[in-house]
């Protein structure tokens, strides 16, 4: 499973348990909440019928019968009220008084019970004795939602307490409350969630996004490429990314070092053995013809290492590059012709032919593409017999431009055409057998990679080969 993944499905999970967890304790306690809310005004409706019926029963005319018809006709009152969602039509408040004894007097619900004893209930028992009393009560013990909230105030008569007014409430309207609120609630939980997974995502996006481009950048540098380093912010992951980079840089320098030491030892033990040959034959005494043929055969070895020792300067500095050169716009067509104009022809009888699209620009690098186009035409002329011709020819195709270069020698053997990129490989020239550095294709490979380009050479079923530097145009 990737990180990121990992990430998004365990936040996710951490934050749906905590929702969970909160959002089951809010909707337990919320019913608690609904009765608190309903308790405290139905203090001050028991205390303010309480004072109403003390001061009916100081009248000389009382009867309970007179205030249980005037409650009657409250309860008969046809009610149009909209609460937000619910709608009331009855009045649902009922009551019953008892005398000082706990004996009912008065029940609006039950009105069989006057003459029996409620001093059993907790709401009567607590206010007789002068507390607080309150409870809540199944009416069904079948029905969990029959619970109605029962609380009382006293009834006081020349400073005693003369019976108790207790108010009932049935808490249906609650219930009806809390089942119109639950699909609200689910759907703000819902909600929730969403957002928290939408959030999650942007999270692990923004985490893993770092490690993907640094591993998109191991990848390239492992595949030999030289992608720029990337953008990684200011976090950890950033300083992670700049310590392998140094470490791969000093690792890539030893290993580099190490190459190029014994490479150039082994290229530079056959000169210097020329070299050192001809000194020590020099000491002797010779006719004067030998020994300015031992002079030419020092100035020529000589010479050849300045060569490999100025093509390696140079191909190091390429292959050093750790990001890609100074990109400028380009007048390839006239740099063709310049370079293909300026090869020494003379001496081989050679026609060029030059095949180049007016005004055709690219974006590149101008030192590090004469080069490249130096190499290649330099070698169609040296594996060209005399006589022979050699083609530069630039093809536009879409957003590549090709650069093709052709010639007429006999090809490249097949045993070579794996090896001809590798450093300080070459072949001898058909005309002198002498060999080149072996650097000038190396090269040219190194220049079509900083440029994003590619360079293949292959034979030709007419004969002779062919050089194909693909490069982009942008």
């Amino acid at each position: 499973m990737k990180l990121g993944l990992r990430i998004f499905l365990f936040y996710l999970a951490i934050f749906t348990a905590c929702l969970y967890f909160t959002t089951d304790w809010i909707w337990t306690t919320l019913r608690t909440r609904y009765l608190e809310s309903v308790e405290e005004p139905l203090v001050d409706s028991a205390n303010l019928l309480a004072s109403l019926v003390e001061r009916e029963m100081a009248r000389p005319d009382f009867d309970f019968a007179g205030l249980e018809a005037t409650l009657a006709r409250t309860h008969a009152r046809r009610l149009s009220a909209r609460i937000y969602d619910l709608r009331k039509s009855t009045v649902d408040l009922q009551i019953y008084i008892t005398d000082a004894r706990g004996t009912v007097v008065l029940d609006t619900r039950r009105p069989r019970a006057v003459g029996q004893s409620y001093i059993r209930f907790h709401d009567v028992w607590m206010t007789l004795w002068g507390h607080y009393g309150a409870r809540s009560t199944l009416r069904d013990p079948g029905d969990p939602f029959s619970t109605a909230l029962y609380v009382a105030a006293p009834i006081y008569r020349n400073g005693r307490t003369a019976g108790v007014l207790t108010v009932v409430e049935p808490t249906a309207s609650i219930d009806a409350f809390l089942r119109l609120a639950r699909p609200a609630f689910i759907r703000a939980g819902l909600l929730t969630i969403g957002a928290v997974a939408l959030l999650s995502l942007l999270l692990s996006y923004l985490l893993t996004r770092p490690i993907n481009r640094l591993a998109r950048y191991a990848d390239g540098i492992r595949l030999g490429k030289r992608p720029p380093f990337p953008k990684l912010g200011r976090t950890e992951i950033a300083d992670l990314g700049l310590a392998l980079r140094r470490m791969q840089e000093a690792l890539e320098g030893r290993q580099y070092a190490e190459e190029y030491v014994q490479t150039l030892t082994h290229e530079l033990k056959s000169p210097l053995s020329a070299i050192r040959g001809a000194a020590e034959l020099l000491q002797e005494e010779m006719p004067v013809q030998q020994q300015a043929r031992f002079i030419a055969n020092i100035r020529t070895e000589a010479e050849r290492i300045a060569r490999i020792v100025d093509r390696m300067l140079e191909l190091a500095r390429l292959e050093n590059r750790r990001e890609k050169p100074e990109m400028e716009p380009v007048e390839l067509d006239a740099m063709v012709r310049t370079v293909a104009e300026s090869q020494l022809l003379a001496g081989k009888d050679l026609k060029m032919e030059i095949a180049v699209p007016d005004r055709l620009t690219i974006n590149g690098n101008p030192f590090l593409l004469h080069q490249a186009l130096e190499n290649l035409v330099h070698n169609a002329i040296e594996f060209s017999p005399a006589g022979g011709t050699v083609r530069v020819e630039v093809i536009p195709e879409g957003d590549r431009v090709t650069v093709s270069i052709t010639d007429e020698g006999p090809g490249i053997p097949e045993y070579a055409l794996d090896r001809i990129f590798e450093r300080f490989y070459s072949l001898g020239r058909p005309d002198t057998g002498r060999k080149s550095t072996g650097l000038g294709l190396n090269l040219v490979r190194e220049v079509a990679k900083s440029h994003g380009g590619t360079i293949r050479v292959v034979n030709r079923p007419e004969g002779g080969a062919l050089a194909e530097l693909i490069l982009p145009r942008g």
